[in-house]
Parts: C-alpha cells; sequence; structure tokens
C-alpha cells in the first residue's frame, strides 16, 4: 500500500509525534508449560516499566527522512520479493514501512520461530526509493515506521492488504471486498476530561509465524506512554468478515482522567441527516453512526454528525454485549464517490470478552474542515478504572464487517433525514424523518397498529409525529416536528411499538447546538 492523505489524517499525525524509549526482550522464550508464555514476558516487560518513570528519547533520524516532503514518502516502497514469510511459501506474509515525513518513531519488529525470537533489523536493501536520490550509507538500523500483513483475502491468486499497524497504536484491517476507512487502536487516554489527548504507541511487535496452510496470524505489541504500559496479543483470522481477538493487561504510572479501552476511530462530514451544501457527493464518512447492543437486548443507533464544537455522549451500561462505528449503508449512491468507494468500507464491532463491569461507551464527536480529518471517537470508561500498579486485564472481539452486520433482529434504523418539506417549519422547529427496516416490520401490512415512543431532553418539545408504511422499502417511516426551546444540544429517542411489542431498536440522536 502507498502512504495516502487518507492514511495520514490530522489525529493519525499527531499520534506519530509522540516519542518512547526501546525496551529490549530476552532473544528465547521458557519452554515451561503456559497459556502464552510470550503474552507473559511482554506483561512483564511492560510492568516493569510502569514501575519506572517515562522516558522520552526518540533516536536521532537522518535528516532527509525528517525533511522530506509527502511525493518524496509516496515514493518510497517495501519490495514485495523480501516480503517475510514469502520464501517459506507461507499463507500469510509482512512488509514493512519505511520511517519519514509524518513517521518519525521506529518501531522493533521481532519474529517468532518455535518459541526463538529474533529481531528484524532494517535493511535499506529492502526498499525501493524511486526517485529520491538519498546517502543512505550511514544511516545503521534506523528501525521501521511499522508493517502490514497481506493474505489471499480476494482471491486464491493475489496476497491483499490485511492489515496495517503504524502510528501510534493505531491499526486498521479488511474483510474481503472491503477498503480501508476507520481505524482501531490499542487505547485512548484522556480524548476528554484530561489536559490534551495522550497518544499512547506500540514500540515493540513480535510477529508469530504461521504454520502452512495457517488460517490465522498471531501477533505480539508492546505498548507505552507517560501514563500506561501495556502488552497486547492479536489473532487476527481474514474472512469476509475479518475478525481480531485482543487481549491487553494495562499497567497505570499514574491516573488518568480517562482511559478508552477498545477505541475506535473514523470520519464523518456529512450524511443524509447532515447534507454538506455544494458537492456533488450526497454523504461522506467512514461511518453513519454508534451502534450499541446492552447486556438486556435492547440496541440503540445513535447517528453520527459532525459538530460545530466538541461534542461529547456516553451510554452508561453493565456488561455490554457489542458496541461500534458503522457504515450501515452500502448503497453506491448515497456516495457517488467513485475514488474514494465509502460504500465499501468497514464496520467496526466490538464484543466484549468475559466481565467489563459498569462504566459507558463513550462518543467524541469533533469539526472537521474535510474528509482528510478523523473526526469520531468510540472507546469504553471502566466506572472504576484500576490504580497505578494494579493490572488491567481485557479481552474483545474486533469485527470488520461488510454487508453481513451486526444488527438487532427486529428492526433497526435504515436512515433518518433533516430538513423542511412541503410544509413551512418555524425558527426554532425541525423536521426529521426516520426510517426503519427489518423481519419485524416487513410482514406487518398497510394499517397495522404501528406507533412510536418518543422522548426528548427537556429543551425540546414534539410538535407532531406521524408513523406510516414506507412502500418502497417495506419498512415503516416516522416523521416528526420539534420545536427547540434554547440553543442547546438535543437529544431524541424513539422507537416503534406494533401494538404492545418492541419491533425497532432505539433511535437515540443528538441535535448539535446551534450558534
Amino acid at each position: 500500500m502507498t502512504c495516502s492523505k487518507r492514511l495520514l489524517r490530522h489525529r493519525l499525525l499527531s499520534a506519530c509525534l509522540l516519542a518512547t524509549g526501546f525496551a529490549a526482550l530476552a532473544l528465547s522464550l521458557p519452554a515451561q508449560a503456559g497459556t502464552d508464555p510470550l503474552f507473559e514476558r511482554v506483561a512483564a516487560q511492560a510492568e516493569a516499566l510502569a514501575a519506572k518513570p517515562w522516558r522520552d528519547e526518540p533516536p536521532p533520524l537522518p535528516e532527509a527522512l525528517r525533511t522530506m516532503s509527502y511525493d518524496q514518502m509516496r515514493d518510497i516502497r517495501f519490495r514485495p520479493d523480501q516480503a517475510l514469510w514469502r520464501k517459506e511459501g507461507l499463507p500469510f506474509e509482512a512488509m514493512f514501512f519505511h520511517l519519514g515525513k509524518y513517521f518519525l518513531q521506529p518501531v522493533r519488529i521481532h519474529e517468532v520461530v518455535d518459541g526463538q525470537v529474533r529481531e528484524l533489523p532494517f535493511s535499506t536493501a529492502d526498499f525501493d526509493y524511486g526517485k529520491n536520490r538519498f546517502d543512505t550509507r550511514k544511516w545503521g538500523d534506523i528501525g521501521y515506521a511499522g508493517f502490514r500483513l497481506h493474505y489471499p483475502l480476494n482471491a486464491p491468486q493475489y496476497k491483499d492488504e490485511l492489515v496495517v499497524f503504524q502510528g501510534a497504536s493505531y491499526f486498521r484491517a479488511l474483510g474481503a471486498g472491503q477498503l480501508y476507512g476507520l481505524s482501531a487502536r490499542g487505547l485512548a487516554i484522556d480524548t476528554v476530561g484530561g489536559q490534551g489527548e495522550e497518544f499512547p504507541r506500540f514500540t515493540d511487535f513480535w510477529l508469530q509465524r504461521p504454520e502452512a496452510g495457517a488460517t490465522s496470524v498471531t501477533l505480539f505489541a508492546l505498548l507505552d506512554s507517560p501514563s500506561v504500559s501495556g502488552a497486547y496479543r492479536f489473532v487476527i483470522r481474514p474472512g469476509s468478515t475479518t475478525v481480531v481477538d485482543v487481549r491487553t493487561r494495562l499497567f497505570l504510572r499514574k491516573p488518568v482522567a480517562t482511559l478508552g479501552i477498545a477505541p475506535l476511530t473514523s470520519m464523518f462530514l456529512s450524511g443524509e441527516n447532515q447534507p454538506l451544501p455544494g458537492g456533488f457527493r450526497p454523504e461522506v464518512h467512514d461511518s453513519d453512526g454508534l451502534s450499541i447492543q446492552s447486556a438486556s437486548g435492547e440496541w440503540i443507533w445513535r447517528p453520527l454528525v459532525r459538530p460545530e464544537g466538541v461534542l461529547t455522549t456516553s451510554f452508561s451500561l453493565e456488561n455490554p454485549r457489542g458496541f461500534g462505528l458503522m457504515q450501515r449503508d452500502r448503497d453506491f449512491r448515497s456516495y457517488e464517490d467513485l475514488e474514494a468507494r465509502y460504500d465499501r468500507r468497514p464496520s467496526a464491532w466490538i464484543e466484549p470478552v468475559g466481565d467489563w463491569g459498569k462504566g459507558r461507551v463513550e462518543l467524541v464527536l469533533l469539526p472537521a474542515p474535510d474528509e482528510t480529518h478523523d473526526n469520531v471517537v468510540a472507546y469504553w470508561v471502566a466506572e472504576r478504572p484500576p490504580l497505578p500498579g494494579q493490572p488491567l486485564e481485557l479481552a474483545w472481539r474486533l469485527s470488520m464487517q461488510g454487508a453481513q452486520q451486526a444488527l438487532p433482529p427486529h428492526g433497526y434504523t435504515l436512515q433518518s433525514r433533516s430538513g423542511a418539506g412541503f410544509t413551512p417549519l418555524g425558527a426554532s422547529e425541525e423536521n426529521l424523518v426516520i426510517d426503519f427496516a427489518g423481519p419485524a416490520l416487513k410482514s406487518l401490512k398497510e394499517g397495522a397498529d404501528v406507533g412510536a415512543r418518543i422522548e426528548t431532553s427537556a429543551n425540546a418539545r414534539i410538535e407532531e409525529q406521524n408513523v406510516f408504511r414506507n412502500e418502497v422499502s417495506g419498512g415503516w417511516r416516522l416523521a416528526l416536528r420539534l420545536a427547540r426551546l434554547d440553543k442547546e444540544a438535543v437529544e431524541i429517542r424513539a422507537y416503534l411499538q406494533h401494538q404492545q411489542d418492541t419491533v425497532t431498536e432505539t433511535w437515540n440522536a443528538i441535535l448539535p447546538p446551534q450558534h
């Protein structure tokens, strides 16, 4: 993959400028019995790091790499014939990213074979520098900026990019037929509530050599930052939905305001609920909503918006079954973008493993001038975070979904639109139209006893509401008109009922403050 502007978004760039010191591990692993000796060894290293003050000692880089242009960076490519595991003919291969421009902090990368660990040294011979004319003789082992794994995801004849780890603790993965969109992260620290967001980063990786015919690949990572150190294990299973099983053990150096677990980062510029005037594309986004499934089985859908200022909301839960930033709209006609192909961007669904206890799913929405800026963050925050010195161990499953997505079994939000219709609106009024679809709605005939349950925050009042069958989609439509009582943000909850049965998820929207 060549480096693109979609990869080098503003918040990712900020993360790439952070620095941490390297930490070395022994070059062999014990042979004693254990479920995961390498994870335990990395966790011990993380615990030892957390007991010491954090040190910011970025290694010096050649001037040519620090000052190169964007086009110079794009012209550096890893040589595919040098890919790790290619000569062995294994189903997975690894290729590496060069340091430079936006990615100035090196990571160490190791290979694990039969319990033995060897570091993979940097070599300029592994790269094609294109039109660049660098004097590389004195560079030495400067390290890598990250790596990507390849696998025959879409056809057996070609190994596609499967997952990329590059920049802070960011990583992105693909299922069959998908294109890169939103990112996952190892950890989010003080996205809100602190003195400024802290971007922990993976300093070391260990890639476990897969067996011949393997359908999954395992890697480990060491994370470090001023506030937290941690060990991670990733087991990646490619497919139409690529699944990443994540296990982490974290150690805090000091208390933090917000410890965001299983964070997801995405982009929302415009949608049917917030059209962008003047452009030919109806919608521009990597994700169109936050989906949550509670322990009780309730499903919640919050449409994303692009606010004029920072807008943070959260949902208090205990042991959620799942949450994710979703790209539900898979129709090309909703985007009309032949280059970006937002209709092929994946949804990311998080399923907690084990007891996560009480906490909240937090959603942070930020202003953005254009689509090159990630402006959506979602993560889990425990009600009682660990104290410094106390380990926090959690696991979750990340599913990169395409057409087959996590959806409520009865009814879900198809789209929600805002704006005036034929009837003029008052100065403080807004018109909202929400389409629901799903198995429980499709069987209902025109005239069925379908109604809406609607709640709003205290600063709004419902003026009118109507529920009727959508003969085009086969679902049902809720049209409502509300009056704002002030200029602050308004929250609205609505779901459909057939007689006394709830037949849809809860559509839970935030109307941004009016400035």
